[in-house]
């Protein structure tokens, strides 16, 4: 089901598909995110992330 990465703007509160896919990577852990589970993103750095923690572990690093 997961065959095609999406490319993707994401902007504040919501992300535009740039070219069509169903699934982009997690920034931090290479997992694929579906794009219709994707919830948590930097618009800053232009990264999606898994879910919370990955997000937060990125803040930390930062």
């Amino acid at each position: 089901m997961l065959k095609k990465l999406a490319k993707i703007k994401y902007l504040p509160n919501n992300f535009e598909v740039i070219q069509d896919g169903d699934h982009v990577i997690c920034a931090i852990t290479g997992k694929k995110i579906p794009l219709e589970k994707l919830t948590y993103w930097n618009v800053e750095e232009q990264e999606p992330y898994y879910s919370y923690l990955e997000a937060c572990t990125k803040r930390e690093k930062s």
